[in-house]
């Protein structure tokens, strides 16, 4: 049997599970506000990632506006802060 750091079963254990979409989302709420400024993330009710869509829920109309103009660069700095592809669409609810 080969022995495995607890940090690396973990990692490894989230690469195969479904619990890394729910992961990643909260780690893009709590980053949200450095991402995007105070005043969208204080606006922002609800963060998801589905199949590498963001999606982000807010009922106020225009930030709706202002965020689907801000699409591409959403993410590319979500992307940038992970290191990695992590989303490839957003979709704004």
């Amino acid at each position: 049997m080969s022995e495995y750091h607890i940090g690396d079963a973990i990692r490894g254990f989230l690469h195969k599970s479904h619990l890394r979409n729910g992961i990643r989302a909260v780690q893009i709420e709590e980053i949200w506000e450095n991402l995007m400024g105070k005043t969208i993330a204080k606006y922002t009710e609800r963060i998801q990632i589905i199949n590498q869509k963001l999606f982000i829920h807010t009922s106020v109309g225009p930030l709706k506006n202002e965020l689907v103009y801000q699409k591409q660069q959403i993410i590319d700095r979500v992307n940038e802060a992970f290191g990695e592809k992590v989303i490839s669409d957003v979709i704004i609810h």
